[in-house]
């Protein structure tokens, strides 16, 4: 009894694809072609034999523009392009200023118009943030089976994948992991993917903005909200049990189920008798064309448009700095991308242990050449070198680093070919005991830490990261002035770390695994550029406070890195990022 059903649903596909697609892609060409022909009709009438003077020719030139346009539109009959919307508010015809325009409301859908669709819709356009949810707040295993439901997701119309992939990544999902996920871990690719025609008149417009989505709603409101200010979003809700004190989603939807934007925007404008004023959609989606056709104004974002065009969001224009972010991918997993991670996984994984084996046990010179040839790429420029021990009655050099991983001691002491001591607000027992470097934990005293750092300088050269955490984006955070105090002879160092896969920072993991995540990358890049000892003048001992030594220090690493400076601190990341003051138990 399986197999016929099999084989009927197997033959309702085919016909679907074959004929139903078919039939509607002839019916948009032949009602192209009969716009067309009646273009040319009303084309030819208006060139007579009479019309040939020379005055008239700029008449009839008008004329042809215009029927050319009107030939254009017709690939398109019914929604014109939001670039003839853009012409118009650059006119000052479409966004004029007036009191009124609160009153008005702006309605979107975030799949496809706000944000550019890099899946292919075989599978679901939204596929890359599902996983990140999976991976980041599930598990490595949930990962593997929405990665599996690939398989048979071409299969399904969209609504099912929808309800598929919904299923997959929230059923057992803790309430407090997505939350996490949406706070710190999606803003930052949501802000990379944002399309740049569409929030050019997201961010012009003074319109009320409201969000309509078939997704759930817990995986783009706190973006939508809190980053892009939208008035409302309405989206699927899914249901949430209470299990042992906590609540978890079952992955399935609530009340009514899934959402269908144009009905949920009649019902969400049934007691206000005006329409939406503006309303955008995706030109591939028969949806959104209903869905928009209650607006007053309707365009439709066309992907073909920007193939060629570049329509990424400028970090400059994002509409909050992005300092923060959190999760262990480094890229978009698209499903491509995420099966290259799966098959790389095992290969990274000794890779690391490779990596961190030559660290630990080898000379500085050959671990470094056998990092290099194992894809880890070091570029080194310095502009001071101090070596050997310092003289009796005098202090080792204060190695100043801007924080990005925590192997920057580690790169640094290589680099430089000689030992450090590294000191550390917070560090694992584990990393403690693959670090091939002498490491101290300071005790978050300012009395009782200065000691010990004045006692280590006295022994030798030591570095210090006074940023107290790392950062993973183009930014300095405050440095404390402890380090300031404790010596002149301190030489600033610029680091930078790039990825392609692993992020080798967390917040909410596990710290433990930082280092091993950082070498699974195919090839992780590490930049260290040691600058200029600092001259007396401009340390204590020259007259400056401790402050303006770590200010003036934090602005020269700045400018090397082409970075920009904050007032942030460690205590702000771990509050924004994981709910706590990321004290390492």
């Amino acid at each position: 009894m399986v197999l016929p059903e099999l084989l009927v649903i197997l033959a309702e596909w085919v016909l679907y694809r074959l004929l139903a697609n078919s039939c509607y892609r002839a019916a948009r060409k032949l009602r192209g072609y009969g716009f067309q022909l009646k273009n040319l009709l009303s084309l030819s009438k208006t060139q007579s034999p009479h019309n040939n003077s020379h005055h008239q020719q700029p008449q009839q030139q008008q004329q042809q523009n215009q029927q050319n346009q009107s030939l254009q539109d017709s690939l398109n009959p019914i929604f014109p392009s939001i670039t003839k919307y853009q012409e118009l508010v650059d006119k000052n015809r479409a966004c004029s200023v007036s009191s009124d325009h609160h009153l008005d409301t702006f309605v979107c859908d975030v799949d496809g118009v706000l944000l550019r669709q890099h899946s292919s819709k075989h599978f679901h356009t939204f596929f890359p943030y599902f996983m990140l949810v999976a991976f980041e707040g599930g598990s490595i295993i949930r990962a593997i089976l929405l990665l599996l439901s690939c398989s048979f997701l071409w299969t399904l119309q969209q609504e099912t994948k929808l309800k598929v992939l919904s299923f997959i990544t929230f059923s057992g999902l803790r309430v407090k992991d997505m939350d996490n996920v949406s706070r710190s871990v999606l803003p930052k690719f949501f802000l990379e993917n944002l399309n740049l025609q569409v929030y050019d008149i997201w961010a012009r417009t003074e319109y009320s903005k409201v969000v309509f989505t078939s997704l759930p709603q817990v995986l783009v409101e706190r973006f939508l909200r809190e980053h892009l200010n939208a008035d409302d979003v309405i989206g699927t809700k899914l249901q949430e049990i209470e299990v042992m004190g906590g609540r978890i989603y079952t992955g399935l939807a609530s009340g009514s189920g899934f959402v269908v934007k144009h009905k949920s925007a009649e019902d969400y404008f049934l007691d206000n008798k005006k329409k939406p004023a503006l309303g955008i959609g995706c030109s591939s989606s028969p949806q959104d064309h209903i869905f928009i056709s209650i607006c007053n104004e309707a365009y439709l974002w066309n992907e073909e448009d920007s193939m060629n065009e570049n329509n990424t969001l400028p970090r400059e224009r994002y509409p909050k700095p992005l300092i923060f972010h959190d999760g262990r991918l480094a890229f978009l997993p698209t499903p491509l991308a995420t099966l290259a991670m799966f098959i790389w996984l095992p290969i990274g994984f000794f890779l690391a242990v490779f990596r961190i084996s030559v660290g630990v046990l080898l000379p500085y010179h050959v671990a470094n050449f056998l990092a290099s040839m194992s894809g880890v790429r070091i570029t080194f420029k310095t502009h001071n070198l101090n070596n050997g021990r310092p003289e009796k009655g005098k202090s080792g050099v204060l190695y100043v680093c801007n924080h990005r991983t925590l192997l920057d001691p580690v790169f640094l002491t290589t680099s430089l070919g000689k030992p450090l001591t590294a000191v550390t607000y917070s560090l694992s027992k584990f990393s403690e005991l693959i670090a091939p470097l002498k490491t101290v934990s300071l005790k978050r005293d300012r009395k009782k830490d200065g000691e010990a750092m004045q006692r280590l300088l006295s022994k030798g050269d030591l570095v210090v990261c006074p940023e107290g955490t790392t950062c993973r984006e183009p930014y300095l955070l405050r440095f404390s002035p402890l380090f300031a105090e404790l010596t002149e002879d301190i030489v600033p160092v610029a680091v930078d770390a790039r990825v392609s896969m692993f992020y080798g920072t967390t917040a909410s993991g596990l710290k433990c695994l930082d280092p091993i995540f950082f070498l699974m990358n195919p090839r992780p890049v590490y930049c260290l550029e040691v600058l200029k000892k600092l001259p007396k003048e401009m340390t204590c001992a020259g007259g400056k406070s401790s402050f303006e030594v770590a200010n003036f220090i934090q602005g020269e690493l700045a400018r090397v890195l082409g970075f920009e400076c904050t007032n942030l601190t460690r205590r702000d990341k771990y509050l924004v990022l994981a709910g706590n003051e990321g004290i390492v138990r």
